[in-house]
């Protein structure tokens, strides 16, 4: 169970979020634009995670690699899994933000 928790998380994952950058991914941080200016990733796009829906037309293309993030992980799991769900094929749950920039 606590694997299971730690995937949905991001926290588990082998991904290696400098080389998916290299490949062209965009990071879609999906906290709301208040926590995002008190802080983000350069270069990410800042989209709420219960705005995606209305703002698909900033990712057109479904193949393009998406890397999630939020401040712990879980609304970045919910807009990964929401990505999914609408044909986006190539989706990664970066985690938490702050953990993230570590990573790249």
């Amino acid at each position: 169970m606590l694997d299971t928790l730690k995937n949905l998380l991001g926290l588990n994952s082998q991904t290696d979020y400098k080389e998916l950058l290299k490949q062209d991914a965009i990071i879609v941080d999906v906290r709301s634009k208040g926590e995002y200016a008190g802080g983000h990733i350069k270069g990410s796009i800042n989209i709420p995670v219960d705005k995606l829906g209305s703002n698909l037309h900033l990712i057109k293309d479904k193949n393009k690699i998406i890397i999630t993030c939020c401040a712990s992980g879980a609304r970045s799991g919910s807009a990964k899994n929401w990505l999914q769900s609408n044909g986006y094929t190539r989706v990664y749950n970066g985690g938490g933000w702050s953990s993230l920039q570590y990573k790249i």
